[in-house]
């Protein structure tokens, strides 16, 4: 790894980093070459690597990747850098492209925030590894298991924190579950879904989007798609984000994930569905219940609090930025763009992709030693100073990670935020915010990027409950199709009505008043009370808050 002077600063081409997708989260899918580097920028000649300032000289406190004796570390834990990241972010840099920081009291870690060496640390599984078990300080009990950030840096045995074949293995079974979801089917699931939370908080003309909207949705794609009952989903959500918020329940609230998913696992088992839990139980690599637990762990991971944030982040943009002013109705690009910017900026996880350094290791400048986590931060790379400037249609941020760890999933993850985005627009074209953007506060926490609230309000318009009742119903209830649609067939794999695997409904036959009711008319009047008494206390748990 190299480190070559500020006149090589690195220029992303348009499409020339990784998508975003759930593995820099608690997330994985299918197995990818690593993405290529950036195209160089005026100076290409130039060797490759950070683009940075010149590498601190022998002797400085910056090579040994810690700080001088008795300098307290930058915290990432407090409610000052969740207020301002960007000032501490320019604070580390004064040490290179890598800063000794504090995630949580007692959990010193290297924090890259350089975006070329992130990508060389990113790209270099032979030195670094995603396997928590190399974390000395956690292995010889320094850092006790109850600290609150130990659930989210923890072994885990999914595709995130495996190396070499074994994450092959694991991340095989999430890509082919993920290749079966229709992505159309996704989005029409998500319009419904979209049109039920509005009408919840239309009538009042005013709403916070974070917890009436932002948090919902996803919970409500994730009963679809993983064929999970709101009993079990209510728990799986109080859990999430007691993981990312780092509060002192944390491990409790490990416990509880882990017990909610055994649940669900088990439920699948003895009632498979249409859905990705019983596809990962059904996958040839033959999952044991612990491994398909911890796949879920990071699939919902990525599919709750970091697509939480990255639908209110993108909705904040929209509404306080003048760029933006008098064009919300500006169509699919325009939030495209939105969505891109933020992802760049302000990605909803800032700091994450840890990785342990398999022996003693010198990176551009800084010695990391084995077994001390390595932390990249997302957030910092993006806006690295000596990266240029003009950005807009270009891909190659590293919002969600990048080499063999790069997650496909960047289809459904956006479709989705751009989706409730653009609905919620179409829906409330008059929206506001309720206080100044500036007086705004963010959650604290070393990992996520996270509004704490985002009220806003907007004329009162009339709710359609009925109607978008209706259409969840049928899409819950047709033969087949779930949230996502007709699925590619697996060879020698057959439907639950004796055709292949793939050939039943698609959502296209869900979209009419007409085959709602004949949907409810295939099943018996008790059943079909049962299903609607399903979905009115998921609506009355939404109500609840």
């Amino acid at each position: 790894m190299t480190s070559p002077t500020r006149d090589s600063a690195p220029t992303p081409g348009p499409d020339s980093g990784p998508p975003p997708g759930p593995d820099s989260a608690p997330a994985a899918g299918s197995y990818s070459a690593p993405a290529p580097a950036p195209a160089a920028g005026p100076a290409a000649g130039s060797a490759a690597g950070p683009a940075a300032g010149p590498t601190p000289p022998p002797g400085c406190p910056a090579h040994s990747g810690r700080a001088p004796a008795g300098e307290r570390l930058e915290s990432l834990h407090g409610p000052e850098f969740a207020a301002d990241p960007a000032a501490t972010y320019t604070r580390l840099r004064e040490h290179g492209h890598i800063a000794p920081v504090e995630l949580s009291p007692g959990v010193p870690v290297s924090l890259v925030t350089s975006y070329q060496t992130a990508l060389d640390i990113l790209r270099s599984p032979e030195t670094f590894s995603k396997d928590a078990r190399h974390w000395e300080a956690l292995a010889d009990g320094t850092i006790p298991l109850d600290n609150p950030v130990v659930p989210m840096m923890m072994y885990r045995p999914n595709a995130l924190c495996s190396d070499g074949e074994a994450h092959h293995r694991l991340r095989a079974a999430i890509s082919d579950t993920l290749d079966r979801l229709d992505i159309h089917a996704l989005r029409r699931y998500v319009e419904r879904s979209a049109d039920f939370l509005i009408d919840l908080f239309g009538p009042k003309g005013e709403a916070d989007l974070l917890k009436e909207y932002s948090a919902r949705l996803p919970l409500l794609v994730f009963n679809q798609l993983f064929g999970c009952p709101p009993e079990l989903s209510d728990k799986l959500v109080r859990s999430l984000s007691a993981l990312f918020d780092i509060t002192e329940d944390s491990e409790q609230a490990n416990v509880l994930l882990a017990e909610t998913l055994f649940e669900l696992v088990a439920l699948k088992r003895a009632t498979p569905g249409p859905d990705m839990t019983s596809w990962l139980i059904a996958h040839p690599s033959e999952l044991t219940d612990e491994e398909l637990v911890h796949q879920i762990v990071v699939l919902v991971g990525a599919g709750t609090q970091p697509q939480q944030n990255l639908i209110c982040n993108g909705l904040l943009l929209l509404l306080s930025d003048e760029r933006f002013a008098g064009a919300l109705a500006g169509g699919t690009m325009l939030i495209e763009d939105a969505l891109n910017e933020v992802l760049w900026k302000d990605p909803p996880l800032a700091n994450f992709c840890i990785h342990y350094p398999r022996h003693d290791a010198t990176v551009d400048g800084h010695r990391l030693p084995k077994g001390e986590p390595v932390v990249i931060s997302l957030a910092a790379a993006n806006n690295d100073p000596y990266l240029l400037s003009n950005r807009r249609g270009n891909r190659a941020h590293l919002a969600w990670s990048a080499g063999p760890h790069t997650c496909p999933a960047k289809d459904p993850a956006q479709v989705i935020a751009a989706v409730a985005i653009e609905k919620l627009l179409d829906r409330l074209p008059d929206l506001e915010l309720a206080v100044p953007a500036k007086e705004l506060e963010w959650r604290p926490g070393p990992f996520h990027r996270a509004l704490a609230a985002l009220p806003v309000h907007f004329p009162r318009t009339a709710a359609k409950s009925d109607e978008a009742l209706a259409e969840m119903v049928a899409a819950a209830t047709a033969t087949g199709a779930g949230a996502v649609g007709s699925t590619p067939p697996v060879a020698g794999e057959t439907s639950s009505h004796g055709g292949p695997a793939g050939t039943g409904p698609s959502a296209d036959d869900t979209d009419t008043p007409a085959t709602a009711s004949t949907a409810a008319a295939s099943e018996s009047g008790s059943e079909h009370e049962a299903r609607r008494r399903w979905w009115k206390s998921l609506a009355q748990w939404w109500r609840r808050g």
